[in-house]
């Protein structure tokens, strides 16, 4: 019985290494690649307020990225709906209270840069938390943007 179960572990392993590489999220000196940040800018556009310019249209192509309009930021419930498409559920009132410890504009709200910021000490922790959340929203392991979702959520 345990060659059985060794022969199907390495048969996993080999599976494994013939998927596609993923990019590193992270450089040399530990900050986020400029591709990352752009697909991380892209997630937020797709929640942000007020809505980038052309929202539909690149939503419904499913592979352009968005850009985030100067002073974007996510409202309560921009964050509830990024959540729980994000996560299948809400943030907890502490959760929430934590990002305020993030670049916030002055009413508490959640900017494009406390968005990357929340990101950068994610994948710091848990690259593969933050690529369950990228692959979540349509990117590959190349960070290439694929069409997925009809609601562009």
């Amino acid at each position: 019985m345990s060659e059985a179960s060794g022969s199907k572990a390495s048969s996993t392993s080999t599976a494994e290494s013939k998927a596609t590489p993923r990019l590193d999220l992270l450089d040399d000196e530990g900050e986020l690649t400029e591709k990352a940040i752009s697909s991380l800018e892209h997630i937020f556009a797709k929640y942000c307020t007020p809505a980038p310019e052309k929202k539909a249209d690149a939503l419904s192509s499913g592979t352009v990225l968005l850009q985030p309009p100067e002073g974007a930021v996510l409202t309560d419930d921009d964050l509830d709906t990024w959540a729980l498409d994000t996560n299948g559920a809400l943030l907890s009132d502490g959760e929430k209270a934590e990002l305020e410890m993030l670049d916030v504009d002055d009413d508490g709200q959640l900017t494009c840069k406390g968005f990357i910021q929340l990101y950068q000490l994610q994948t710091e922790n848990d690259d593969d938390e933050t690529w369950k959340d990228l692959t979540k929203h349509g990117f590959d392991g190349q960070l290439q943007l694929h069409k997925m979702d009809p609601k562009g959520k």
